[in-house]
């Protein structure tokens, strides 16, 4: 880093009982009080160069021996004040970024201009100021840096703001055209005097050099800077968003994996100095936000997923949140299920996640995600060779629709997916809601879903850990789970599940059965009433199922077990047992009269194929019941 040194004679500053002096020949004649240390100097040096000193010791009454001036609230403190008096006697001193602040500020309050004396101090410090530190990267960081001190001073002499100017300057301007007296990649360091050569640097190659090192400034500066750096115009979106989201992680805590620090700040609501950090937390976040480049893309969802957990946790404004959620929803498909787990800060609920704000994320999503028309408007000179202008610029539009509509489509595939999963964890939770559940659920369009597995997996967790729940709440559980879009393996599964409502199970097994017929070579063609039932569900039974997914982990003892399956006695002894439990459902699959004791036993003693047979025609019976 530059530096500059002004004067030659030693050092000859001494300390004799808590009071500074110099070596010389000369007696001292005056005592300079600075913030409650003593110096004992002389009048000719300091007052030939310092107007203030001037003044105050013509005004002050002269002792026998020594005359006492007061200096309080002395900008930069003894050791500013000392900087400016050794340059009084001619003695050595050093500026560089570090001290140039405090010794500008130190100047200017002792009057050290040129109307004292040619060459003063403030003159050589802005020299020094404006040809070597603001034409330095690293040296214009940390002199801005050094202004957090004496903001007040630094913005009357304008230090802030031309260290800001010189830094947004430099990051509009391209790396090799920037004396960088410390690179990004923090892998070197430059001492060079003002006037003597640098020395060969690795130039960074990154376009976004600039973002670590100004991720040490303060809120209150980097604000200021990044507002210069944007109103140039010439930064991409993408390495704004991306120069925050270093800023963040240097100065955000880490509280996304640690619900408990909100407990934390709750329990000590009484300390100040938590109530501090909180504030000061909140105003990073805060001010984070508001410096969002307005772009899609600019920066990742999961990084506004990231700060949305932490404004939930800091209590940020609603106004960020909002934002957060509405630019978090544009996005959505980009997320993982990790992403989504916010945890939960309200009193009024016991969940671990915030459910609600997920559900506001899918609603915003889904209300931005509406697709527009795929097919054009029909033109009355279509027969018309030569087509006019403006029924090229319709087919451009269209064809921009069926983009748009595409990767509408696409985002939808995506996020039915993330929502599956993110329904399997919050699954587990014994204090989570049907209600909500069911919410989350149903919110996905129904070809988004191109099958149901992770659904149904979802909805087994549920069961699994609420057990308390009825036959109605069960049914209206697995109301959005459509039978026919389950794998083969996710059918073996449900069709033992003792869980699961009995219409559900009927449904598995009918839907299985068909599968098999067709695809096992054994049937070669379905019976017609058979058919008319597949089509009235809209089943294509000669298709090929969707593989069971295997995006998202879930823990052993929800893995599906597939023993036993091989046999028809499990599938006919889950029946019974549903039967049995189940009296409403049972009711339904009652005809003639019968009793339901001796319906079962019926059943139970057909053959196994004929089982099978009279269980679709169950089905078939069970649904034209329902319609009429």
């Amino acid at each position: 880093m530059k530096f500059m040194k002004l004067g030659s004679r030693p050092d000859t500053f001494y300390t004799a009982e808590a009071v500074r002096s110099v070596s010389s020949e000369v007696s001292s004649d005056l005592i300079v009080q600075v913030t409650g240390s003593r110096y004992l100097l002389h009048k000719f040096p300091l007052l030939s160069k310092c107007l203030r000193l001037q003044r105050l010791c013509s005004e002050s009454p002269e002792s026998s021996q020594h005359q006492i001036v007061q200096l309080p609230d002395f900008p930069g403190g003894v050791e500013a004040f000392e900087l400016c008096a050794k340059f009084c006697y001619g003695i050595t001193i050093t500026i560089s970024a570090y001290n140039i602040v405090a010794a500008r500020c130190a100047a200017d309050y002792l009057q050290m201009t040129e109307d004292v004396e040619k060459g003063n101090l403030i003159y050589k410090l802005e020299v020094f100021f404006t040809s070597c530190l603001l034409h330095g990267w690293k040296d214009a960081i940390v002199t801005l840096q050094s202004t957090k001190a004496f903001p007040l001073w630094s913005e009357d002499l304008g230090i802030t703001s031309r260290c800001i100017e010189a830094i947004a300057s430099k990051v509009l301007t391209h790396p090799s055209k920037v004396s960088l007296s410390h690179s990004y990649s923090r892998r070197e360091r430059d001492d060079v005097s003002c006037n003597g050569a640098e020395s060969q640097r690795l130039k960074p190659a990154s376009k976004g050099w600039w973002a670590e090192d100004m991720a040490e400034l303060g809120i209150d500066l980097y604000w200021r800077t990044m507002m210069a750096v944007k109103s140039g115009g010439k930064i991409p979106s993408n390495l704004i968003g991306e120069a925050l989201k270093i800023y963040a992680a240097r100065w955000l805590p880490n509280i996304s994996r640690e619900r408990n620090f909100n407990k934390q700040v709750g329990s000590d609501s009484d300390s100040d100095s938590t109530n501090e950090t909180t504030s000061k937390h909140r105003l990073f976040l805060e001010t984070i936000v508001s410096l969002l480049p307005a772009e899609k893309g600019a920066v990742t969802c999961s990084f506004l997923l990231k700060l949305l957990k932490a404004a939930n946790i800091l209590n940020g404004s609603s106004s960020s949140k909002m934002e957060l959620t509405r630019r978090a929803a544009l996005q959505l498909e980009e997320a993982t299920v990790r992403d989504l787990l916010i945890p939960s800060i309200s009193l009024a609920n016991d969940t671990v996640y915030d459910v609600d704000l997920v559900i506001t994320i899918l609603e915003q999503f889904m209300l931005h995600g509406q697709s527009p028309p795929t097919s054009p408007p029909r033109s009355k000179l279509g027969f018309e060779r030569r087509r006019s202008r403006s029924a090229e610029n319709i087919d451009l539009e269209f064809q921009e629709r069926r983009r748009s509509s595409s990767a509408s489509h696409s985002s939808k595939l995506k996020v039915a997916k993330l929502v599956d999963g993110y329904l399997q964890e919050i699954a587990r939770d014994v204090n989570l809601p049907l209600s909500k559940f069911i919410t989350l659920a149903e919110a996905i369009p129904d070809f988004s879903r191109l099958d149901h597995d992770d659904l149904y997996r979802a909805i087994d967790i549920y069961l699994k850990a609420h057990p308390d729940l009825n036959k109605s709440e069960r049914k209206r559980l697995c109301r959005a789970l459509d039978c026919k879009k389950l794998s083969v393996e996710a059918c073996m599964h449900a069709a033992q599940n003792e869980l699961l409502p009995l219409r559900v199970v009927v449904q598995v097994l009918f839907f299985e059965q068909a599968r098999a017929a067709m695809g096992g070579g054994k049937v070669t063609e379905l019976p017609s009433n058979i058919k008319a039932l597949l089509a009235a569900h809209n089943i294509d039974p000669s298709r090929p199922t969707a593989a069971l997914s295997t995006t998202t982990s879930i823990q052993a003892d929800d893995q599906w077990s597939v023993s036993g399956f091989k046999s028809p006695k499990s599938k006919v002894s889950t029946l019974r047992m549903k039967m049995a439990e189940d009296e409403l459902d049972v009711s339904d699959l009652q005809s003639d009269g019968l009793g339901r004791s001796s319906k079962f036993k019926a059943f139970c003693a057909l053959p196994t194929r004929p089982k099978r047979m009279f269980s679709k025609l169950l089905s078939m019976n069970r649904n034209s019941s329902e319609k009429n």
